[in-house]
């Protein structure tokens, strides 16, 4: 037998050391020790009762955390880049027209996903730090009769939170099912999925205000998206995340057993479970308010020293994720090095259309405090003394 040409890595024969840090950034946030723990819980099978009831936890999880009744609601197993690739690929197909608000990096992304399955794709696009009206949106949906209509709930890389109100009754106007990214937003901004504006799609991320390692992402789909679903004419793209499967999996169906699909990950499981857990001991109302409380402690704070939040209608402002106009004469990426260097603190530049223009402080789930507030205001002071301001 020949010996071996790839020896073992010695980085492999040194300890894991994982340092801790302020994640103060866009996402993903500080995990508590209670969900950290809960994920440190023995594995057992993805097809065993246990982890079934589980699984049945978390359904029951996400309709509260989303406000819905819907049936087919669940978790992607991957991230909410996972869950927006689940509900493109299987509410299009090649051919249809979709339309994607763009008023930043995820809007751009989700058309970027519909040009790949071979939708039609039309787009509306507002500047960073925008969003848009009623009249703009039925304007385009009457333009472009769409299939379906993304939209952007919490757009992390401007710092906007979207409205939703008026948008559902549009939809079923222009007959078209309405899908919404809440992943930055959710569980931090009021949303009700049923009676806000009857979202046909809505999914997030486990990684924000959940305050759950990244890799499960929540999804729910209305009756009348399954209808559409249920009935193409072509196989979705993607085997690992057709609907018949999963909602079967997740026993979202009416079918008498569960059939294998995937192994899911069933440590995230635990954790996703925990973080749903303690956003229902919290009470959904009273995070909505903590976030919106925080975020304007913070705001009115950040004004104070001469700095300027980038939205400025304070109603469209994301109660998560704060967007701060870079400041004049800095270089952006010397005062988030200095912080983290510094501080042992990640705040975060721009994404996408924003690069350049901010700096991104994400307060998600356990992290928005006024006491995290003022580490952040503490770090910037210092950064903007320390760090090299140009003259010109």
């Amino acid at each position: 037998m020949a010996s071996l040409t790839v020896p073992a890595p010695p980085c492999l024969k040194r300890p894991l050391h994982v340092p801790h840090r302020h994640m103060f950034g866009p996402g993903p946030s500080n995990t508590p020790d209670r969900i950290l723990q809960a994920g440190a819980k023995p594995v057992i099978g993805h097809m065993h009762p246990e982890t079934f009831e589980i699984m049945n936890d978390i359904k029951s999880g996400i309709q509260y955390m989303f406000q819905t009744q819907n049936k087919v609601t669940f978790a992607v197993s991957g991230t909410g880049h996972t869950a927006m690739e689940c509900a493109i690929f299987n509410a299009v197909e090649p051919g249809e027209s979709v339309l994607s608000t763009v008023n930043g990096i995820w809007g751009e992304r989700a058309a970027d996903v519909f040009e790949r399955i071979g939708a039609t794709v039309n787009t509306i696009v507002a500047p960073p730090g925008g969003f848009f009206s009623l009249d703009e949106i039925e304007q385009a949906l009457s333009k472009y009769r769409p299939a379906l209509l993304f939209v952007t709930h919490g757009e992390s890389s401007t710092g906007v939170l979207h409205p939703l109100d008026g948008l559902g009754p549009l939809c079923h106007k222009y007959d078209c099912l309405l899908l919404v990214d809440s992943v930055a937003a959710m569980g931090g901004a009021p949303l009700h999925m049923d009676k806000q504006g009857k979202i046909d799609i809505l999914y997030t991320g486990s990684q924000k205000v959940l305050n759950v390692p990244p890799g499960s992402a929540p999804i729910s789909f209305s009756e009348r998206a399954c209808q559409k679903i249920f009935n193409r004419k072509t196989k979705p793209v993607s085997f690992f995340l057709d609907l018949s499967w999963l909602a079967n999996y997740w026993g979202c169906d009416d079918k008498p057993a569960r059939v294998y699909h995937h192994t899911g990950p069933v440590t995230a499981f635990y954790s996703l479970r925990e973080g749903l857990a303690m956003l229902a001991e919290e009470g959904l109302e009273n995070s909505w308010k903590r976030h919106e409380s925080v975020a304007e402690y913070f705001h009115a704070e950040l004004e104070s020293m001469g700095l300027k939040p980038f939205v400025k209608e304070k109603k469209a402002r994301l109660p998560t994720v704060t967007t701060i106009v870079a400041p004049h004469g800095y270089d952006w990426k010397e005062i988030t090095t200095y912080i983290m260097k510094t501080h042992n603190l990640e705040i975060s530049g721009g994404l996408g259309p924003s690069v350049g223009l901010v700096l991104r402080v994400g307060l998600m789930g356990c992290n928005s405090t006024k006491a995290n507030v003022d580490l952040v205001l503490t770090a910037l002071k210092d950064a903007l003394k320390h760090c090299h301001k140009s003259k010109v």
